[in-house]
């Protein structure tokens, strides 16, 4: 039988047929499959997005409040540390005097602080922190979405698109940013995912009168919910603000209480500039509830505290991440907890 040693009995590194057929060395084995990482639960995707905001607010609270006695400088330090965030000053007024209630030249420790400040949060957002309720009466179910410039509204659509689709209802997305064609094949990118139909019209063409269409024909289609996307604009450009208000006047030609329901998508990135956007496009569009996207990206997610202290409009839905599943219906509880840097 042939040998794989030469004449000096040396080892022969084995040639083309050895390897091909066996001889020689052993193949390295393959590398074990990785298992899929787990899916993170709501709270955990929550907490790990409002990670920045309650870092922030965190690491001030154990800086004031570690082996001291409670006074009014340590109080100060702590309403300012609330402002920074973002919370306002009214929210930050409020979580101050709770914290000093009896508790002057105590010890006072930190993970009581976060409690207090938990606690607070929740009281005011426990009353805004509302489902977006679809009247089945009414079919179309007319949500029409609006923000400005980049807060996440082409991507919201398609998230509560999603959303609407796994509760059994037949959706219809409407191309209503006529002037941005990533938008429009982000839209039909969507209805594909979903199954929803979109309606689409050429570039440029008129919002208003697409709007007019997308009703007919999401009646025509026995839709349950037709999500209409709107070109973003700054609050402050009266021009874009007069088309907006066209679309909902065009809107309520084909139905008298359309729009339904009209959703400001808000980035919280933005941080106090969030406030003016609630402010005006509620007096031109009739804002019904709020969505905030983006809390993955900023340290300042106190925002939505100060936006629901000052405005008490319904807040629906909270985005932490780009994926479908990061957009959750928003409790109180959950939220007041992440920013506080608490457990569940």
């Amino acid at each position: 039988m042939a040998s794989d040693q030469n004449d000096s009995g040396k080892a022969q590194k084995p040639g083309l047929l050895g390897r091909l057929f066996g001889r020689g060395e052993a193949p390295a084995p393959a590398p074990a499959a990785e298992e899929p990482a787990p899916k993170k639960s709501w709270w955990e995707r929550l907490s790990t997005g409002l990670s920045r905001s309650s870092s922030a607010i965190s690491q001030g609270i154990t800086d004031i409040f570690t082996k001291r006695k409670l006074d009014g400088a340590m109080l100060d330090d702590l309403e300012d540390i609330l402002i920074q965030a973002d919370l306002g000053v009214t929210m930050a007024t409020r979580i101050r005097d709770a914290v000093g209630k009896g508790r002057f030249d105590k010890d006072i420790e930190p993970a009581e602080v976060k409690q207090i400040l938990a606690d607070e949060i929740e009281n005011v957002l426990a009353p805004v922190a509302r489902s977006i309720e679809i009247d089945e009466s009414k079919k179309p179910f007319v949500i029409l979405v609006v923000g400005v410039n980049g807060s996440g509204k082409t991507t919201t659509i398609g998230k509560l698109a999603t959303h609407f689709a796994r509760e059994g209802k037949k959706v219809v997305l409407a191309a209503g940013d006529t002037f941005r064609a990533a938008a429009v094949a982000q839209l039909q990118i969507w209805g594909e995912r979903t199954g929803a139909d979109v309606v689409v019209r050429e570039q440029g063409a008129d919002a208003a009168g697409l709007a007019f269409d997308a009703i007919h024909q999401a009646r025509a289609a026995q839709a349950d919910v037709l999500l209409m996307d709107t070109a973003g604009r700054l609050q402050n450009r009266t021009e874009l603000m007069d088309e907006l208000e066209k679309i909902v006047r065009v809107m309520k030609k084909v139905d008298a209480d359309a729009p339904h329901a009209v959703l400001l998508v808000l980035d919280a990135t933005v941080g106090q500039n969030a406030l003016s956007q609630v402010e005006i496009f509620g007096k031109v569009a009739g804002v019904t509830g709020l969505v905030m996207t983006k809390l993955d990206g900023t340290a300042r997610g106190g925002i939505l505290v100060a936006i629901a202290e000052k405005f008490a409009l319904p807040v629906h839905y909270i985005g932490v991440g780009e994926g479908a599943d990061d957009l959750e219906p928003f409790t109180a509880r959950d939220f007041a907890r992440a920013i506080a840097g608490l457990e569940a």
